[in-house]
């Protein structure tokens, strides 16, 4: 692995530490400040809305200043961010923290610009396969150590992601070269990971007036709208649903849960998602996914106990682990080669406004004690993915045919 490379994947790595430190836990933490469960799931949406704003900027700022500089300064926010929440005192602080990250939360988009910068198009998405490995690594290490943790108190956690991010910003400054701002030809690779404004809406009304693409997108967004619902509200859920040795699931549990699924993430995609591409196609995967979700939300909608949750949650974790890679392939192959940035731009961006709507219906439904309609707001979404996935494949044997 060159140079570079390796100290972005190191680097990305310890972000994604650090993000999966604090997810099992943010939602109970904010309950200790008196929080409702609408109250700490908006702590996701405020995160979410700053990012949706800040983001393309941070991506501007770094074409004209340099990829490293507001990468620094994205892992410094992230840090500030992190050191503001471990030291709460009230609910509002934990809403100035989650406002700091997110209006600088850019590092994974700036990692992806500096590969776009440092690398040829033929080597690329080998490179790029390195940001999909750290998240797996990510998501199954941090709610393990969190599960750890946490018997030192909820605070803990976040110290250590406090601690993850200050690493970060060492191996930037240390590992990672500097340079001037992208030039022409580097501007030309950035502008692979190049993520539109979201008062830019021109470019949105164009991209999505492409029936297949704009179907595509909606299959995407419904896809991140049951998964948002799922992250941010489970924490809420399992504390009021679930019991072990007679006590309400803790961050503890919480922890190992995420773990489990991100174990079941690096299994298939490390090893199976290519022969199941060969053999069924992105756009089966993806109807198969969507009927995982659909059938694995209803099921923990139902469960009651910890061997029905398990099974429940395998079920779910799979459709969720054959999601992501199979819309956005299919997303990235309906794109021209020249609009690679705008289109991989736009599914960020329905990203963070998933991650804004999903986290305030789920908190509402949690608030009001309905807890069976939680995860079966997930599977509501997940299944109109499903007819939408298909709706497309219908279309495509047809056109096929004729």
């Amino acid at each position: 692995m060159p140079g570079p490379l390796l100290s972005i994947f190191l680097i990305v790595l310890v972000d994604i530490f650090g993000m999966t430190l604090v997810i099992p836990l943010l939602s109970i933490y904010a309950e200790r400040f008196s929080a409702t469960p609408l109250e700490a799931s908006l702590l996701v949406s405020v995160y979410a809305l700053c990012q949706l704003v800040g983001g393309p900027i941070l991506g501007q700022l770094s074409d004209r200043f340099g990829r490293k500089p507001l990468l620094l300064l994205s892992q410094l926010g992230t840090l500030i961010g992190f050191v503001v929440m471990a030291r709460a005192h009230a609910l509002w602080v934990l809403y100035l923290a989650r406002v700091i990250d997110g209006a600088t939360a850019g590092n994974l988009s700036l990692a992806q610009a500096y590969i776009a910068d440092t690398t040829k198009p033929e080597n690329r998405t080998r490179a790029f396969a390195l940001i999909g490995i750290a998240f797996g690594l990510g998501f199954f290490v941090g709610p393990v150590v969190t599960a750890w943790l946490v018997r030192y108190g909820l605070t803990a956690p976040i110290w250590a992601a406090a601690g993850l991010s200050a690493l970060s910003i060492l191996c930037t400054l240390v590992l990672l070269p500097g340079g001037p701002p992208p030039a022409t030809a580097g501007a030309a690779a950035g502008a692979v990971t190049r993520r539109p404004s979201i008062f830019a809406l021109s470019i949105y009304a164009e991209v999505f007036s492409r029936p297949r693409l704009s179907g595509l997108l909606g299959q995407f967004f419904a896809y991140v709208f049951s998964f948002s619902v799922f992250t941010s509200g489970f924490a809420l859920f399992a504390e009021r649903r679930f019991t072990l040795h007679g006590r309400p699931f803790s961050p503890r549990e919480v922890g190992y849960f995420f773990a489990y699924a991100g174990f079941l993430g690096i299994v298939v995609q490390g090893g199976l998602i290519g022969r199941l591409v060969k053999r069924f196609g992105d756009a089966g995967l993806a109807s198969a996914g969507f009927l995982a979700l659909t059938l694995g939300y209803i099921g923990l909608a139902l469960a009651r106990d910890l061997p029905a949750l398990i099974v429940v949650a395998t079920v779910a974790s799979l459709g969720n682990t054959l999601m992501r890679p199979t819309l956005t392939s299919l997303i990235s192959r309906n794109a021209g080669a020249e609009e690679q940035g705008t289109v991989m731009g736009v599914t960020a961006s329905l990203n963070s406004l998933a991650a804004i709507f999903a986290p305030m219906l789920g908190g509402y439904i949690i608030q009001r004690g309905v807890l069976p309609l939680w995860p079966l707001l997930s599977s509501a979404a997940a299944l109109v993915g499903l007819w939408g996935a298909r709706a497309a494949r219908r279309t495509t044997l047809v056109e096929g045919a004729s």
